[in-house]
C-alpha cells in the first residue's frame, strides 16, 4: 500500500509553527517511505475562514519549503461528495434526525451540570426498537447526528502515544450536519481521508478527542481506518501551551524576524524528535533518519537560544549569494543605495560568520555604504585627541600604499603599530570606530580592504 499523507489546516489565521511541525512530520514520513503528501484546505468555519488565511498558509508551505504532491483540496468545493455520504449514513441507519432545539440543549446541560454529571445529549431522539419519538415540530429543520454504538470501547495502536482506549459510553451522538445541510468537521474529515486514500493521520494530539468519533465514521461508512500519529504539543519556555498573543507562533514572523526556513525546520524536526546526538542537519538527512517510532509522547518546550544557535548555524553554511539577496531586503527598507559600496555578496561573506540573522547580517552591513555616527561612548573610549593624530597619521602613510588588499593592509597596519610604540588596538579599535562608526566588525585589514582605498581616506579625513 502506497503510504499517503496529508497536512489539513483550517484559513482562520496565519499558518503557525505547531501546524508547520504537524506538516513537517507528515511530509517527512510520506518522503521516508516513497509516499504522497497531500494539502488539504478545510474552509468549512464559514464565519472564521478567509481568502487571506488561505494564501498565507500556502505563502508560509512555500517559505519553509514544505512541497506537497496533492493539492491543495478545498473542502468547501466537496460538499456534494459530503451530502452523499450523509445520505449513506442515513439509509445504513447510522444516522438520525434530531429536532432539539438549542434551548432545550442549553437547559439540558444545566440541569446534567447542576447534578454533577458530564454535559452530554440525551439521545432523545435517538431511533431504538420500541422507543416511540415525538412529533417532529412544524417548521424546524434538525440537525443530524451519528449513531454511536451504546456498550463497548473504540481503540486504536496510536504510533506516537501507543493503545488508546476509549470506552463509547463517554461519546455523544456527534452532529454531522447543521440544520441548513452543511456537514461538520469531523464527519467531512472522515470523507476527505477516505476519499485521498490517507493511510497515517499524523496531527496534534489536541485531536486525540476528536479520533474515536471518526473511527466510529470510517467504520459505518465501510472504510479503511487509516493509522493515527498524535503529536505531542509545544510549550513556551515558561512551560505554557505556545499562544498567538503572548509567543511568536507563525512562520511570518520569523521570516520577519531574519531565520533560515531551513533553521526553523531543523529546530522544530529536534520538538518531540531526535536522532542521537546530531543537532544540526539538512531535511535531506531528517528524511533519511525519521520515524515515527522515535516521535516523544512529552510536550517539547520551544527554546529560542537554541532555535537562534541554529540559524547562525545555517548562515555560515548558506550560500551568501543567497544571503546577499535574503539581507537586501532589509537593507532597501533603510533605503540604502547599495551602488555606493562594494557587493553585496562580498560583504555577506566577510560578515555570516559573525551573525545569527538575516537582520543582524543587514545590519552589520550598513556601514559598508553609509557612515555610521560612532556613539558618545565609542568616542569618548576609542576617539580621544592622542587616537584622533594617530589616525590622521595613518591616513597620510596608508595613502602611498600601492596595493589595497587585506594581506597588505594587516603588514602596513603591523608596521605603523610598530613605528607609533603602540598595540594593535590602539589603532585597530580607533580605526573601526572612525571608519564604521562601531567598534563590533570583522578584522579591520578585511573591512579596510573591502571598503577601499578611496572611502577609508574620505572616511579616515
Amino acid at each position: 500500500m502506497t503510504v499517503r499523507t496529508r497536512f489539513a489546516p483550517s484559513p482562520t489565521g496565519l499558518l503557525h509553527i505547531g501546524g508547520v511541525r504537524t506538516a513537517l512530520f507528515s511530509w517527512a514520513h510520506a518522503r521516508k517511505n516513497g509516499g504522497k503528501f497531500v494539502l488539504r484546505i478545510e474552509d468549512t468555519d464559514l464565519e472564521r475562514s478567509t481568502p487571506e488565511s488561505v494564501k498565507a498558509i500556502l505563502d508560509g508551505m512555500h517559505w519553509v519549503g514544505i512541497d506537497y504532491d496533492e493539492g491543495p483540496f478545498y473542502q468547501m468545493q466537496r460538499m456534494d461528495r459530503y451530502r452523499e455520504a450523509v445520505k449513506q449514513l442515513l439509509a445504513s441507519g447510522h444516522a438520525y434526525p434530531c429536532y432539539m432545539s438549542k434551548e432545550e440543549l442549553d437547559a439540558m446541560r444545566a440541569e446534567q451540570e447542576a447534578l454533577g454529571l458530564k454535559a452530554k445529549y440525551d439521545r432523545r431522539w435517538r431511533p431504538e426498537e420500541g422507543k416511540v419519538l415525538p412529533e417532529p415540530p412544524a417548521g424546524v429543520q434538525p440537525v443530524l447526528r451519528f449513531r454511536t454504538p451504546l456498550d463497548g470501547v473504540v481503540a486504536w495502536d496510536d504510533l506516537v502515544k501507543g493503545r488508546i482506549e476509549i470506552g463509547n459510553i463517554e461519546l455523544d451522538d456527534l452532529i454531522i450536519a447543521r440544520p441548513d445541510g452543511t456537514p461538520t468537521y469531523n464527519f467531512c474529515v472522515v470523507v476527505d481521508d477516505w476519499d485521498m486514500g490517507i493511510t497515517q493521520v499524523i496531527r496534534g494530539d489536541d485531536h486525540v478527542n476528536n479520533t474515536p468519533r471518526q473511527i466510529h465514521i470510517f467504520n459505518a461508512l465501510g472504510a479503511a481506518v487509516p493509522q493515527f500519529a498524535h503529536l505531542p504539543m509545544i510549550h513556551n519556555d515558561q512551560g505554557q501551551k505556545l499562544s498567538k498573543r503572548r509567543d511568536a507562533v507563525s512562520v511570518v514572523d520569523y521570516d520577519s524576524a531574519g531565520y533560515l526556513p531551513e533553521a526553523l525546520l531543523n529546530y522544530l524536526a529536534r520538538l518531540g524528535w531526535g536522532h542521537g546526538d546530531d543537532e544540526c542537519f539538512t531535511m535531506a538527512q531528517f528524511v533519511e533518519w525519521f520515524d515515527l517510532k522515535d516521535v516523544s509522547a512529552s510536550p517539547s518546550r520551544f527554546d529560542k537560544e537554541k532555535l537562534l544557535w541554529l540559524n547562525a548555524q545555517h548562515i555560515k553554511a548558506a550560500d551568501a549569494a543567497r544571503l546577499a539577496g535574503l539581507a537586501k531586503r532589509f537593507l532597501d527598507e533603510k533605503g540604502l543605495d547599495l551602488s555606493h559600496g562594494p557587493a553585496l555578496v562580498d560583504v555577506v561573506a566577510l560578515l555570516k560568520e559573525r551573525v545569527q540573522t538575516i537582520v543582524e547580517l543587514a545590519t552589520g552591513a550598513e556601514y559598508f555604504y553609509q557612515p555610521l555616527t560612532p556613539s558618545a561612548e565609542i568616542v569618548a573610549k576609542h576617539l580621544s585627541s592622542d587616537d584622533l593624530a594617530r589616525l590622521s597619521t595613518f591616513a597620510s602613510e596608508a595613502a602611498a600604499l600601492e596595493v589595497w588588499d587585506t594581506a597588505s593592509i594587516s603588514a602596513f597596519i603591523k608596521e605603523f603599530c610598530k613605528s607609533q610604540g603602540v598595540k594593535m588596538g590602539q589603532v585597530g579599535m580607533p580605526l573601526r570606530a572612525k571608519v564604521c562608526g562601531t567598534t563590533h566588525t570583522p578584522s579591520v585589514d578585511a573591512v579596510l580592504a573591502l571598503l577601499g582605498k578611496a572611502e577609508v581616506l574620505k572616511r579616515l579625513a
